[in-house]
């Protein structure tokens, strides 16, 4: 974060984006401002003669996002923004502005009507990366697939078990105990999962109406995905843990139906692969071993050591 918010940083980023913006026959029309310092990322921003540009500069374990835009960029065009340059080395990739999200746009039973839009889309995108994914994974995108996931999951209970034997109290050795109890299930999980019809892709791991843009579709109808620097290769439902609980947590939706006509209308890009039945509990594997694991407990209760900053 210090790096980022120093001054000979910034002055080598604003000439980056100078030189880039040249290239591409665009010039800078106003001063460059800096609106998020994160821990994981920052990002540069700045009118031009062709609109606004946005520079994001993601942490070194997130950096895989420049060479993920340009894969993604050349292999689902549609459902992207355009990058106008990305340089790997240095981690930076300069974006046109992807003008409002769906958020801002829509809301209520719109927003489902919007959704019953978008995640066929965004399957539709996952299944033209399928045949990609020795490359995702060359990028330095995280290795989620079902296979993978119990050696992921003995890594977070290591990592976490450190912390409980030096810091942790009763009720803290007492909830990691019963995560250490979920292995067996976990891997028979995973086992079933690797089974099931989907072929392992990119998994967004952040999906959700903000971070989709609305603006192509009131022309091509086509919307465009961003903020890649949480995604996976992973089975391709496990997508929808967060899709889907976004509208379970905001959406007013007694009985369910709205979740499931979202739900639907994405497994609709996989009918060709097995009868709905099947991939519905296909959907239902993949969000207990998803990333995150929110329905199963493993995500949250090792989420809970994490938090406390110590775990190693």
């Amino acid at each position: 974060m210090e790096l980022w918010s120093s001054a000979p940083w910034r002055e080598r980023a604003t000439a980056w984006m100078d030189e880039q913006l040249a290239v591409a026959g665009v010039q800078r029309v106003a001063e460059v401002e800096q609106p998020r310092v994160r821990p994981w990322g920052t990002v540069l921003t700045a009118q031009t003669s062709r609109g606004q540009v946005w520079l994001k500069a993601p942490a070194p374990e997130t950096a895989f996002e420049v060479g993920l835009y340009e894969l993604l960029h050349a292999v689902t065009p549609d459902y992207v923004l355009a990058p106008i340059a990305a340089d790997v080395q240095r981690g930076w990739v300069l974006l046109p502005d992807g003008g409002p999200v769906l958020f801002d746009e829509v809301s209520g039973p719109e927003l489902v009507d919007a959704l019953v839009v978008v995640l066929p889309q965004y399957g539709q995108m996952q299944r033209d990366l399928a045949s990609h994914v020795d490359e995702l994974l060359a990028l330095g995108v995280a290795d989620m697939r079902a296979a993978i996931m119990p050696a992921r999951f003995d890594e977070a209970l290591d990592a976490v078990s450190r912390y409980v034997d030096r810091h942790g109290a009763a009720a803290e050795r007492n909830m990691f105990a019963q995560v250490s109890g979920l292995r067996a299930p976990f891997g028979r999980w995973c086992e079933r999962l690797a089974a099931a019809p989907g072929a392992p892709s990119l998994d967004h791991n952040d999906l959700h109406p903000h971070n989709i843009f609305a603006t192509g579709m009131s022309g091509t109808g086509t919307a465009k995905f961003y903020d890649w620097g949480d995604s996976v290769v992973a089975h391709p439902f496990a997508s929808m843990l967060v899709a889907l609980d976004y509208l379970r947590e905001f959406l007013d939706d007694p009985d369910g139906s709205s979740v499931l006509r979202a739900r639907d209308a994405y497994l609709e890009v996989f009918s060709d692969l097995a009868p709905r039945a099947d991939l519905v509990q296909a959907m239902e594997l993949a969000t207990h071993v998803g990333l995150g694991g929110a329905r199963t407990g493993v995500g949250t209760r090792l989420a809970h050591f994490r938090r406390r900053g110590r775990a190693p």
